[in-house]
């Protein structure tokens, strides 16, 4: 008899919707059904029994073709080159668990490695604002409960985050929303008429890349002065009907997205987003939150702020001190500058995000792809290892965009002899720990146990 597991997590965006329900055929090796997920959730699930998946370590060989190798041997590999590197980059994390990036932090430090993650490309900006002005957010339970205005700001979470408005934001029945999206009033601020602005009851479309005047323009008709006909190309009707609804409000969620951080003013947009909220706590109660791309993009701001004090960009390469410097330290900067001679690409696609002179130049250097599937960073690898799908054949702790820790199932095993990232790292760093003849040091994680009794909970 098939088996259906619930409470199942799903390992796509940032909305980390641990509501799914998977049927397995009774063998354990064929997913048949899954039941809640978004078409996108669907297909990853679906996508790791489909035939023809690499399952074992390919090995770039110098007429440019690939030779399956094994475990141990790539193990060796990636520990030689870890080790022979004067200051390597291992970059990515967006698709594993939060104990494989424990893991991987014991590699970079024996190896002296600059740690990145995709937030370098993506939400750095706002770890930058954070920095400067605080985050006052919230859980998204208390969105769906408590929130009778929402505004998006340049994000699409229609597309991005296919269930984040029937689960979250928009349209679920909470506590005290009790008539779900006719107690809401939605705010979307884009320069596009997005799929999320057709949902919203107030689309404000900004000029690109005037964010910041137009928030200006918010704080400043929030506080009772006068502002022009026209802001940011937004007519002052629609910032006033805006402010009068956010007036009006008991509970406000602000979403925003690279719409704010990839335009101009970067991280200087998410800055006065927050101010915009402080402002708002003074009348009403507001908070703020950033769309987080990946399943578990956060985990690695949270795994690696308890290990060393820093979420992303940190520099390991001067010993037992970690450094952090956004501009310097962050993986696109070392590439352009030439300044790493060994790149680890680990559950991300960097052939696919980077800048084309970025690939160029780390494709100079060894290039070793960890990820369970072929994408464009694994075919310009010099070694590319297949792991486990987290999520799907393999559980642990995942953060959601709202900081909160779920544990992760497994629903089904991985192909034969596929490993999981943790393992993968920890026999690497063992590897280094031989090549090295020093005694590994092997520092538990007590967080993480906290994070799966909350989720366990």
């Amino acid at each position: 008899m098939p088996v259906t597991h619930t409470q199942v997590g799903c390992p796509y965006c940032g909305a980390s919707c641990d509501d799914l329900e998977v049927v397995v055929s009774d063998d354990g090796k064929e997913i048949l059904e899954v039941r809640n997920a978004c078409a996108i959730g669907n297909e990853i699930f679906h996508h790791a029994t489909k035939p023809g998946r690499v399952t074992r370590p390919r090995l770039r060989q110098e007429d440019g073709t690939h030779k399956e190798i094994s475990y141990d041997e790539a193990v060796d590999y990636a520990a030689k080159v870890m080790i022979e590197a004067k200051k390597p980059l291992i970059y990515g994390f967006g698709s594993t668990n939060c104990e494989a990036m424990a893991a991987i932090g014991r590699v970079a430090e024996k190896g002296g490695a600059v740690l990145d993650n995709c937030a370098s490309i993506c939400h750095g900006p706002s770890f930058l604002a954070i920095f400067d002005n605080g985050y006052p957010s919230c859980t998204l339970g208390e969105v769906k409960n408590r929130a009778d205005v929402v505004l998006f700001w340049g994000c699409n979470p229609m597309h991005a985050h296919p269930r984040h408005a029937s689960r979250y934001s928009v349209f679920p029945r909470g506590f005290f929303t009790r008539r779900g999206h006719k107690n809401r009033f939605v705010i979307c601020i884009d320069p596009r008429e997005t799929d999320t602005a057709k949902i919203s009851n107030l689309h404000l479309m900004v000029n690109q890349g005037h964010d910041y005047d137009l928030f200006n323009a918010f704080r400043t008709a929030l506080r009772g002065h006068e502002i022009p006909e026209e802001v940011a190309g937004v007519p002052r009707e629609q910032i006033l009907e805006g402010v009068d609804a956010m007036k009006k409000a008991r509970f406000i969620s602000i979403f925003y997205g690279m719409g704010l951080c990839h335009t101009d003013g970067r991280n200087h947009n998410v800055d006065i987003a927050i101010s915009l909220t402080r402002d708002l706590n003074a009348i009403t109660k507001a908070t703020i939150m950033a769309m987080r791309g990946h399943y578990n993009i956060a985990g690695p701001g949270q795994v690696w702020s308890w290990s060393y004090g820093f979420p992303y960009c940190i520099d390991l390469s001067k010993g037992s001190v970690a450094h952090m410097n956004p501009g310097d330290t962050s993986s696109i900067d070392l590439a352009m500058r030439n300044d790493c001679d060994a790149f680890f690409n680990i559950g991300t696609d960097a052939g696919a995000h980077f800048p084309i002179e970025a690939v160029k130049k780390l494709r100079k250097h060894p290039w070793i792809t960890i990820d369970p599937n072929i994408c464009m960073a694994s075919e310009i690898a010099d070694l590319h290892i297949p792991v486990a799908v987290v999520g799907v054949e393999e559980g642990g702790v995942v953060y959601r965009m709202d900081n909160v820790p779920i544990q992760f199932k497994k629903v089904i095993e991985p192909p034969e002899g596929v490993i999981s990232d943790e393992e993968l790292f920890n026999r690497i760093y063992m590897r280094m720990c031989e090549l090295t003849e020093t005694e590994p040091v092997w520092i538990h994680h007590p967080a993480l146990d906290v994070a799966k009794a909350v989720t366990e909970e």
